[in-house]
């Protein structure tokens, strides 16, 4: 083979070697998704492996939980290594438009509907649950729909490629922690298959749409087979809800609220849990129950809270301390309102509100944030700046409202953004 003379060797070589540099970088450095995936992988050997070992998780178990999970970088709620988390523009959550939206006709039916059906066919179980946990059955059975329509909706992601991606990038990485090590705890204690172990993006199991903590707390054997299973049994499944309110502190006998009317000398910023009074009392301020009826007479001398989840653009009502354990199931205002109401239409026939939505909503949740932090600025308790108009922002509206003359709508508008400064 001829050789190349020497000194044309040497005037390439300067730029052969530019080629090289750039041949090797390109394989020294992986894309970002790469990057990730080798972090992820050393966090779990060198950081979560140790602590799940400690706590009694086989090493076989861990394996056959994490063989072949990834990150899932399309999950909610992450920030990635290095990185920076806002306040998203995207809505997750139905606070951020028209709370109305959240009652749509077709969906509180689907709940109603299947339920009813299936109040007749689980009866014995329900008159039961009834008796053992004081959780009266609609509320169990709006719950079951709510979260799973009864069993029947598809469970979309595998329970550790959330959990995992979420201890190590979310948020919220400590809480996520304490569930990924619940997660590993059941496969060990073989209270679930690892095929079962599909969960919302959340990372919530089964039909009850249990958080793994809260299975290991609160999932009971009601049917007596031997081991609690919220995937395939019913009665451990409505056994389970039930038992978890129940721990939360569910009140055996009273109801979880009333549809009320407001009058306008009532100020819509008297709203929340440490601003009850008697039902009696609210009685006597002109709170009425919609459609002329009385409240129960159980009812009247126990303390009740106004909730006005639109302020007075929507409905209003008189709830009891059954809401905020409604509220302990899911972090929502209108979550809870929906299981209640879903509840009440099963008894007592499809009836919706007696008050209209009004036409509010279309807000960014970085614009709430921003009127959040507004307020903060000028002395009011909103409940931290996170962009989820709960009831501490809404009175807080309400209370900027009436200190600056105007009529308290005690819910956000554009206008009121524009307004605040």
């Amino acid at each position: 083979m001829r050789r190349a003379p020497a000194r044309t060797y040497r005037a390439f070589r300067p730029l052969a070697m530019f080629f090289l540099a750039i041949a090797a970088a390109l394989v020294a450095v992986p894309a970002p998704a790469a990057r990730i995936d080798d972090q992820f992988r050393a966090w779990l050997e060198t950081d979560l492996w140790p602590e799940a070992g400690a706590a009694g998780i086989g090493r076989e178990t861990f394996d056959a939980a994490f063989a072949g999970v990834r990150p899932n970088l399309g999950l909610p709620d992450l920030v990635l290594p290095g990185g920076r988390q806002e306040v998203p523009k995207r809505q997750h959550q139905a606070e951020f438009g028209s709370p109305g939206g959240y009652f749509a006709e077709k969906t509180v039916r689907a709940v109603t509907a299947g339920g009813r059906a299936r109040a007749a066919r689980h009866a014995q179980t329900l008159a039961a649950i009834e008796k053992r946990f004081g959780v009266p059955a609609g509320i169990v059975l709006a719950i079951w729909g709510r979260e799973s329509g009864f069993g029947s909706a598809k469970i979309p992601h595998d329970a550790f490629e959330v959990l995992g991606t979420k201890a190590f990038m979310s948020t919220r990485r400590e809480m996520f922690r304490k569930e990924v090590l619940a997660g590993l705890a059941i496969l060990e204690r073989g209270l679930a298959g690892r095929d079962a172990m599909r969960s919302s993006w959340a990372g919530a199991l089964g039909q009850p749409q249990f958080l793994p903590t809260s299975f290991l707390l609160h999932a009971v054997d009601f049917d007596t087979d031997g081991r609690p299973d919220i995937w395939k049994s019913a009665p451990d499944t409505l056994g389970s809800i039930a038992n978890y309110l129940m721990n939360h502190g569910w009140v055996k006998g009273r109801d979880w609220g009333f549809e009320v009317t407001v009058p306008e000398s009532v100020s819509c910023a008297l709203e929340g849990p440490d601003r009850g009074r008697s039902i009696s009392e609210w009685t006597r301020l002109g709170v009425a129950r919609v459609g002329g009826r009385p409240f129960p007479q159980q009812e009247a001398r126990e303390r009740g809270f106004l909730l006005m989840p639109a302020g007075r653009m929507g409905p209003a009502f008189i709830v009891t301390p059954n809401f905020y354990v409604l509220k302990e199931y899911n972090e929502s205002d209108l979550y809870a309102l929906f299981i209640g109401h879903a509840a009440d239409r099963m008894a007592h026939g499809d009836r919706p509100f007696a008050a209209a939505w009004g036409k509010v909503g279309g807000l960014y949740r970085s614009d709430i944030a921003a009127l959040q932090r507004r307020l903060e600025q000028g002395g009011h308790d909103v409940g931290g700046a996170d962009g989820l108009p709960g009831f501490k922002t809404r009175r807080s509206i309400g209370a900027w409202q009436e200190q600056n003359g105007l009529a308290a709508t005690c819910f956000p508008d554009a206008e009121l953004i524009s307004a605040v400064r």
